[in-house]
């Protein structure tokens, strides 16, 4: 048999996706965001080796397209996710068959896996792009969910009309969508950080952003090009009795676009933010019952005392600074592990500290002709000076088109230089509404105290903080339509001497793409 495409459906992992986890043996994206069929990993594959077999081994019905892509500037990407049922690939790339089977077993000396059906499936080269999962705070309690692929996605709407308050856990990129998403529902979020979305803002952009999360929303909701393929009759029910852990499609990055996310009450926002505090406990209600703790009020005003609740509820949170909230259920948003684990026994795998499976400059594990990318790889090669690993979509499906071109390289005997996304971290998304641009080193990470931070900041409008060293930008946050990012991104590459040009970099009142035209 040829060569095998194997791809997670998790966050950006695939040939390139993201999500927030699944469990399957594994998963499946593919890319379809220009019609040339080197835009798609499968598709270069397919092309490439057109007498050869690819195998897309996926534990969903759908796959996940990457459509409307665009290049903002060298590095920076958009592009839009949806779903679709496997048959587009097939019927594009006659070389291409989609099995629709989770992994029960790897046997990398013997260069094949095992489907759960018991069947073994030989291949020359495999690449493993099965995500992360997500970290639950309590497994198997009815009142915690993770959000993790479209169906618990769907779960979670359902459960929220009939809430009157919900606990949001978390910090990063699906809970700062959640709390500003959510409407007609109390909303009390805890944090272990002193200030929201620790992993993408410093201090200050979570202070700009606060103003935003907590007045009313005034602007409509935008319509999302990306469709939904919903799974019907038989092949639902199939999936309803599998573990819940190996089935559903990836979330994309606007994977809240198309759920309506409204409690059962009338208003707007109502949130409540917990800053440096954990989970300590979660109590039934017939068990705090028991307990005769106390739980508090919604904290509506901030200026008045909080009383004891009298209100009964389903489930109760005690946080780690002793305070206690009843609630409908909670939301454990607490970041994802890669999962590697339906691929260790038997494999002697080397994995990085974060879990995830070690890959060199070419996408190559530990273990021959196995290559991974997304979520579930870590990246283990020298990187550049402006360039860090994060579990992003932008990332996981930059990492699986390098990994298939890698495989196509290899299977000719030569090897492939290093993509250029890989040169400068680069990343484009939305909170609150404000477009949200992450360039290079942009909370100075790794940089010690060698290095200054430059601000403009105009209340509701924008945000720009770039990070300096020994005079060269290392790294920049835009919030807002500063269209700066195209500029900054050169700078950044570049390595200019800016030293001389002080405060006028970010003075409003110069054009500043002039100096650098």
């Amino acid at each position: 048999m040829g060569g095998m495409l194997r791809s997670g459906l998790l966050e950006p992992s695939v040939p390139g996706l993201r999500g927030p986890g699944q469990t399957a043996g594994v998963g499946s994206a593919c890319l379809t965001g220009k019609p040339e069929p080197s835009q798609i990993p499968g598709g270069m594959l397919a092309v490439t080796f057109p007498e050869e077999d690819i195998l897309l081994v996926t534990a969903s019905p759908v796959i996940k397209a990457v459509t409307n892509f665009k290049q903002v500037s060298k590095v920076l990407e958009e592009f839009d996710v949806e779903e679709q049922p496997s048959t587009v690939l097939e019927n594009r790339f006659p070389n291409i068959k989609v099995i629709e089977s989770g992994v029960r077993q790897l046997k990398s000396e013997e260069h094949c896996i095992v489907t759960e059906d018991g069947r073994q499936h030989v291949y020359k080269k495999l690449c493993l792009c099965a995500g992360a999962k997500p970290k639950l705070i309590c497994e198997g309690n009815p009142y915690v969910l993770g959000i993790r692929d479209t169906d618990s996605a769907q779960e979670f709407q359902k459960q929220l009309t009939k809430a009157k308050r919900i606990m949001i856990v978390g910090n990063g990129g699906i809970a700062l969508e959640l709390v500003y998403e959510i409407e007609g529902c109390e909303v009390i979020w805890a944090i272990k950080d002193k200030a929201i979305g620790n992993t993408f803002f410093d201090a200050g952009a979570a202070e700009f952003l606060i103003s935003k999360l907590m007045s009313e929303k005034s602007e409509p909701k935008i319509a999302h090009r990306r469709t939904i393929y919903t799974v019907e009759g038989a092949r639902k029910e199939n999936r309803t009795k599998a573990k819940v852990e190996n089935v559903g499609s990836a979330l994309g990055p606007d994977w809240h676009g198309d759920l309506d996310l409204k409690g059962t009450e009338e208003f707007s926002h109502s949130i409540h933010i917990e800053t440096k505090c954990e989970v300590k406990k979660i109590y039934l209600q017939e068990e705090f019952k028991i307990m005769k703790k106390k739980p508090l009020t919604f904290p509506k005003d901030q200026h008045k005392s909080v009383t004891v609740d009298k209100e009964v509820w389903p489930v109760y949170v005690e946080l780690t600074n002793g305070k206690i909230y009843g609630c409908d259920f909670l939301v454990s948003a607490t970041g994802v592990t890669p999962n590697v684990h339906p691929f260790l026994h038997g494999n002697n795998f080397d994995l990085g500290e974060d879990g995830g499976l070690k890959v060199d400059d070419q996408m190559r594990t530990s273990l021959p002709d196995i290559y991974a990318a997304g979520d579930i790889c870590t990246a283990c090669w020298q990187p550049s000076p402006v360039w860090q690993q994060m579990r992003l979509w932008t990332q996981a499906r930059q990492m699986g088109w390098y990994a298939a071109k890698c495989m196509a390289a290899a299977g000719l005997g030569q090897s492939s230089d290093m993509d250029f996304s890989f040169e400068l971290f680069a990343h484009v998304t939305k909170f609150f509404n404000y477009k949200v641009v992450l360039l290079g080193k942009y909370n100075a990470q790794g940089l010690g105290s060698d290095h200054e931070l430059m601000l403009r900041c105009t209340r509701g409008q924008e945000y720009v903080k770039v990070v300096m060293q020994n005079g060269r930008m290392m790294g920049a946050v835009l919030i807002g339509e500063t269209d700066l990012e195209e500029t900054f991104e050169n700078l950044i590459l570049n390595q200019m001497d800016l030293s001389s040009y002080g405060e006028d970099l970010l003075d409003p009142d110069i054009d500043i793409e002039d100096y650098f035209d």
